[in-house]
């Protein structure tokens, strides 16, 4: 899948999209996703920036499962309707209008310029009220990594579709994240480091500590949204991202990407797909940085197996985090396929495919869906499942010069 291109099928029929059950299973989950967060019902909107990403690259895949262009529809729905809700004040908010500061009419043009909100069931933490470890996971903020998602999610519908208006946004984005999530320790100090999670305004700093693969993120995020806009001859129109790119390059610790959690590790696999697709795009990488991903993911993966967690009940195991490693597999499985030559890390690698089917079987069994830990996340479990049946909309990157003719949709 990573080499393909990314061909949209404009015709298939009804039985022929009905006999793969995996896309099938994938649009009964996106059609209770849509409904259930007032995307397609009448129900309040419940917008999660996170799981809307995937569930924008959710769309995209299936207009290409099934060449129905309803899915793009909808993708561009949830994005206009991302836009509107989390690059907005909260309702219980006393501060109304764009995050960004902007009037009504600029922000409709820039939507992304003041960042995207997470979506978080509470308000973020007042300046005066103590910090609670436990209790910040459920506040509202603004969180790198899921701008990175989102910036993603933007870049795959320009290239899904050719309209550039989406890149910009997402390089509006990810200029404002790297101004506002990265600093300097130091005066002496030789590179920038991050901020985890700041406010909603990006005015203040609610958690220091820095993500681990956060400036890899950053890195790899940029040099794909830079590759979309030269495509597009659009980097002259809006940031070019080039000195943060750098910047980010002299961030990245190679010695220290390593991870056993299982949604860090996918996606390590993921970022190693996404680099090697650009590399055979013709962008200019850090030639190391591939197998450093891919090294880095083998050591984590034996820990991981070894750690015991796949044996626990599934009461106690969280399938959003599973499937993100699910996710990675996949890409890791087309990496293998498609490198010219498959290296000593790769190899490594393989052993660990079977994974892939043994969690995936686990968490589309019905029953395993009814447990405390799947209802309490639905939302993101449901979305995540559904990209690991359908993964192409968020795995491949679809060279922009290789749709040229398609219709787009307006």
């Amino acid at each position: 899948m990573c080499q393909e291109v990314y061909h949209v099928k404009t015709q298939e029929t009804k039985a022929e999209t009905m006999s793969d059950p995996r896309i099938n299973e994938a649009i009964t989950l996106m059609n209770r996703f849509a409904a259930r967060t007032g995307l397609t019902s009448g129900q309040p909107h419940r917008r999660y920036l996170w799981t809307d990403a995937f569930a924008v690259c959710n769309y995209l895949g299936l207009t290409q499962a099934t060449g129905k262009q309803e899915y793009t529809e909808r993708a561009l729905q949830l994005v206009d309707q991302v836009h509107h809700t989390l690059g907005r004040h909260r309702d219980d908010d006393r501060r109304s209008g764009w995050i960004s500061g902007l009037g009504e009419q600029a922000g409709e043009r820039h939507p992304t310029r003041g960042g995207l909100r997470i979506g978080k069931d509470l308000p973020e933490r007042a300046p005066d009220e103590p910090f609670d470890e436990r209790l910040e996971w459920d506040r509202d903020g603004q969180y790198f990594h899921y701008l990175t998602k989102w910036m993603h999610a933007l870049d795959q519908v320009t290239r899904s579709t050719r309209q550039p208006l989406f890149n910009t946004w997402a390089r509006e984005l990810a200029h404002t994240a790297f101004h506002a999530f990265t600093y300097l320790p130091s005066p002496s100090s030789q590179s920038l480091r991050m901020y985890w999670k700041m406010s909603i305004d990006l005015k203040r700093v609610l958690v220091p500590s820095m993500g681990q693969h956060d400036p890899l993120d950053g890195y790899i995020s940029n040099l794909q949204l830079r590759a979309t806009a030269a495509t597009f001859h659009q980097l002259s129109s809006g940031p070019d991202l080039e000195d943060e790119t750098r910047q980010y390059t002299m961030m990245i610790r190679h010695n220290e990407l390593a991870t056993a959690d299982p949604l860090g590790l996918g996606g390590l696999l993921v970022d190693a797909c996404r680099l090697q697709q650009l590399m055979q795009q013709g962008v200019t990488v850090d030639s190391k940085l591939l197998d450093w991903l891919l090294e880095s993911a083998r050591s984590g993966l034996h820990n991981y197996v070894q750690s015991g967690e796949l044996q626990r009940p599934v009461t106690h195991r969280l399938a959003f985090r599973e499937l993100g490693l699910v996710l990675g597999l996949q890409a890791m499985e087309d990496l293998y396929q498609t490198a010219d030559k498959a290296g000593k890390p790769l190899q490594a690698l393989a052993q660990y495919l079977p994974l892939r089917d043994e969690i995936e079987a686990t968490w589309r069994d019905p029953e395993q869906q009814h447990n405390t830990t799947w209802v309490e996340h639905r939302d993101i479990n449901e979305v995540m499942l559904a990209t690991s049946l359908v993964p192409d909309g968020f795995l491949v990157l679809l060279p922009p010069d290789a749709v040229k003719g398609q219709e787009t949709v307006p």
